[in-house]
Formats: structure tokens, C-alpha cells, sequence
């Protein structure tokens, strides 16, 4: 099935609700499918404007609930407290501890999720199912179906699940979210604290949201979002799901009027994949990289922060394979824009496994297109983000506000510099310096300026050469955290005072 056909037919809405855990002042976590046929329930034949709010969202509402289900699990556990034991006066209070009589615990949890297929395809959130070994589907008629696990992406929160039924079933289908503006009005369809069949309505309030996930691209909404919103949709005025209730933000663990929303469009690629696979297959590019800066970025030669640099290649990975070579900076992911580590993650990753791209990099100041054949991101594999600063104290006195130092036997052994790292190490650096907070003692300048550096006479050269030009700030290219540790890029202006 394409994808085409999944955001406009058969996987109507998947809504991410991480809500299930309540903690104050934070984020909270709360076979193919069918074409449409006549029980689709969203309209998408009218004009709507979805900047104008209806005189009422009761016919909306009215019409989209037979797709919504109450989604409840079982699971059993060690109940982790001793059982007390056949004969004794105490027995009689197991059952008040949870105990079933082979000493284990029943324990369920409470989610939202919506029917995307008229043969029972639903989606919801994983953490709504995690572990289940039970999981069912309450429709608001009270009809009640067992249901079966497809897949799960753990990662972004979904899941995708069949209900056992010999019945078409009304189904809802998904919007293109990329079309979903700030201020269009929506409306949350859901099992909020147990209480099924709950609708609140509100603005889209900002979209491209990021609240520190690998994947985070969500839709923020004012719409009441609460505990058992999880995997509900959010419905746009044509009854398409338009996102996938997902967190909120609140110091009380109720609504305060941020909720977020997995966007449609990103739900119906991670469902594709589910639904043919049982799994996400996710790209894999094998790098580390870093983002940029001004003062890096004119270092490369170009006028805005776009655009992430290469810090490490991975050995065996697709970047290895290709021409990208460490302080490569990547511009373009075939025919979209790097702005940041963020965005290189997510990019590389919905290309999907086995995808030819071409790259689009800046080396030695000069533009260069490197073509690549991505991989499959193992679990618990990922592209590393950018290394933390480690600033250090440090007293010396030049241009760059360092002191340079062979990197001899016993440095190495020292900082745990590997063999194959070649360069000169940092001694020091003055805390009035321009390196300061960036480089640090102990790291190891690999190169200054897109050139090599293998002793302190070249580094002192090199630093007096960029001296020179002190408009362009001077690259560095470092060796930090020993046998275990990284590469990575500073960007150092000389046209202060040191």
C-alpha cells in the first residue's frame, strides 16, 4: 500500500498521548488496510474553512464518535509483595493487596484510539498497550472487541492494532498535516480519566514542536487534553485526524492548555511500516555530527547557521562506504535542507532503509555533492547528537589564548589520546582568551583551518596565518574525552582582544 493511499484512504488518524504518568512542571507521557469505502465518517468532499469556528461542534462530534474507541488492557505481574501463606489467619486479605490466588497482580490501564479501516485497524499509543496481555475496544455503543497487536513504535508512541470483528466498521481517515495552519480550529475525541466519549475543541496553537524526543515534531493545541487521552485523535473540521494526542505540558498533571499531537502525515508513514512489517525501519546514515554556529558557519564559508558538520564516521556504516569525510558540513539531504541536528535525524530516518540520496556538503570552503545508500537503524542504535562544551581553567597568552604542547608518549598516556589521533594537545587556556569555554586542556587540535597539524610549530602557524584574517573566524578541529571520546568543531574569532 502507498503511502498516497494511507493518508487519504484507510489509516484515517493516529493520535501520541503520553499521559499516562502524572509528574508536576512537566511533560508527561501520557493485513493491508482497506480503500474507503461507505462507512468513512470524514467528509472530505466540502469546503471547509477551518479558520472559522462552527456556531457548534455537536453534528461534528455526532458523526466522528462511532470511530473513537476506549482502549482498556490487563496485564499480569508479580504483585512484589509475599503472599500470605494457605491456612493462615491472614490469608483472607490477598485479595485486598491485588493477589490473585498464584500470588500474582492484575493490573490495566485506560487510552483513547480510533478505527483507520473498515476491516478493525486502530490507532493508538504504545505506552496505552505496553506489555498488555490483554487488550480491548470499547466503542461508544458499548459494543466491546478483542484486539490484536500489529506493531508498535516505541520511539514516537505509536501502535497499531486489529480488532477481532466478521463486521465493516466505521473509520475515520487522515489528514495532510502539512497543510494544518496555526489558529485552524480542532477538536479531541477521547476516554479522558475513564470518562468515554469526551470532546473538547480549541486552536491549533504552533506546529513543529519539540519537546526533546529524536523524532519531536509536534502540533500544538488549547484543546482540553487529560490522563485517557492517549492515542485519541485530534480532528480537523472534515472529521480528518489531523494529529495524534500525545503529551502535555502542566505543573497539576491536567490540562493547562498545552497539549501536543503526532502530525497525520508522520503517523501514516510509521503505520505503513507497521502494518507491512510489524516494525519501523528507519534509515541510517552512520555518522555523528554537530550543529553550527555564525561564527562556524563563516569559518565554511557560507552566510546563514544551516547545515550540521561531520564529527565521526561510523566503521561499516553507509557514510563509510560513501565519499563524506569528518568536517564534511551537510547543507542538503537530497532535496531538503539541513538546519540542524534535529532535522538530519528525522530526515535520515523517514528516507527509509536502502534510499539513494545525494549530499550536499561543504569541504575546505568549496561545495560538493557526495551520493549515499542508507542503512537500517539497528534498535538502540542512533545517530549521536552533538557533544556537550567542557569548559576548563587554564592560564597562557596568544592570538587563540592557548598553549600548545608536543603530543608526545606521555601525553598520550596521560589524556588517553588513541594512536591513530596525530596532532598537538592543548596545555591550557586563558580564561581571557577567545577559546575559552570551548576548547579545553587535554583536547587534541587534530586541525586548524582545514589543515592537518602534527606539531606545535605548524599549530603556531597555522594560528598566526588565521591572526592575519581575523574576519574569518578559525575552525578547529579537536580529539576530546580520550580512548572513548569524539571529535568535534569549534569556531574560534580572532578579531578580539585576547
Amino acid at each position: 500500500m502507498s503511502k498516497s493511499e494511507l493518508k487519504t484512504g484507510a489509516l484515517a488518524t493516529m493520535i501520541r498521548t503520553a499521559l499516562s504518568a502524572l509528574a508536576a512542571a512537566s511533560i508527561l507521557a501520557l493485513g493491508p488496510a482497506l480503500p474507503a469505502a461507505s462507512q468513512s465518517l470524514t467528509d472530505t468532499a466540502s469546503e471547509v474553512d477551518m479558520s472559522q469556528a462552527p456556531e457548534s461542534f455537536s453534528a461534528l462530534a455526532r458523526r466522528l464518535m462511532p470511530s473513537v474507541v476506549n482502549i482498556t488492557t490487563r496485564q499480569t505481574v508479580s504483585a512484589g509483595l509475599p503472599e500470605f501463606p494457605e491456612g493462615s489467619p491472614l490469608e483472607r486479605f490477598n485479595p485486598f493487596f491485588g493477589r490473585d490466588e498464584d500470588g500474582f497482580r492484575q493490573e490495566g490501564s485506560l487510552g483513547s484510539g480510533f478505527v483507520i479501516s473498515a476491516d478493525g485497524l486502530v490507532i493508538t499509543n504504545y505506552h496505552v498497550i505496553e506489555d498488555a496481555d490483554e487488550i480491548n475496544a470499547v466503542f461508544s455503543d458499548g459494543r466491546t472487541l478483542k484486539a490484536d497487536l500489529v506493531g508498535t513504535d516505541p520511539e514516537t508512541d505509536v501502535a497499531v492494532l486489529q480488532l477481532q470483528s466478521d463486521d465493516s466498521l466505521p473509520f475515520v481517515e487522515l489528514a495532510n498535516s502539512d497543510e494544518a495552519e496555526v489558529g485552524d480550529w480542532v477538536m479531541a475525541i477521547g476516554n479522558p480519566f475513564g470518562f468515554g466519549g469526551s470532546v473538547s475543541a480549541g486552536i491549533i496553537s504552533a506546529v513543529n514542536r519539540d519537546t526533546g524526543g529524536r523524532y519531536d515534531d509536534f502540533i500544538q493545541t488549547d484543546a482540553a487534553i487529560n490522563r485517557g487521552n492517549s492515542g485519541g485523535p485530534l480532528f480537523n473540521l472534515r472529521g480528518e485526524v489531523v494529529g495524534v494526542n500525545t503529551a502535555i505540558i502542566s505543573p497539576t498533571g491536567g490540562s493547562v492548555g498545552i497539549g501536543f499531537a503526532i502530525p497525520s502525515n508522520m503517523v501514516a508513514d510509521i503505520s505503513e511500516q507497521l502494518i507491512e512489517y510489524g516494525e519501523l525501519r528507519r534509515g541510517w546514515l552512520g555518522v555523528s555530527v554537530q550543529g553550527i554556529d555564525e561564527n562556524i558557519a563563516r569559518s565554511y564559508g557560507v552566510s546563514d547557521e544551516n547545515g550540521v558538520i561531520v564529527t565521526r564516521i561510523e566503521s561499516g556504516g553507509p557514510a563509510e562506504a560513501s565519499d563524506l569525510q569528518v568536517g564534511d558540513l551537510i547543507r542538503r539531504f537530497g532535496d531538503e535542507t539541513i538546519t540542524d541536528v534535529r532535522s538530519l535525524t528525522r530526515i535520515v530516518a523517514d528516507a527509509g532503509v536502502g534510499a539513494a540520496v545525494d549530499l550536499r556538503v561543504i569541504r575546505d570552503r568549496r561545495a560538493r555533492t557526495i551520493p549515499v545508500t542508507l542503512g537500517e537503524l539497528e534498535t538502540g542504535r542512533e545517530e549521536d547528537n552533538e557533544p556537550e562544551d567542557m569548559p576548563q581553567r587554564a592560564v597562557s597568552d596568544n592570538a587563540l589564548g592557548i598553549e600548545f604542547a608536543t603530543l608526545d608518549e606521555a601525553a598520550r598516556r596521560r589524556y588517553g589520546v588513541p594512536k591513530d589521533v596525530e596532532g598537538v594537545i592543548i596545555n591550557s587556556v586563558s580564561p581571557r582568551g577567545p577559546s575559552f569555554g570551548k576548547l579545553a586542556k587535554g583536547d587534541t587540535i587534530i586541525e586548524m583551518g582545514f589543515d592537518r597539524v602534527s606539531s606545535v610549530q605548524e599549530a603556531v602557524e597555522a594560528m598566526e596565518a588565521a591572526a592575519d584574517n581575523p574576519e574569518t573566524p578559525l575552525l578547529i578541529r579537536v580529539w576530546r574525552g580520550g580512548q572513548g571520546g569524539y571529535e568535534a568543531f569549534f569556531s574560534i574569532p580572532l578579531d578580539v582582544t585576547s
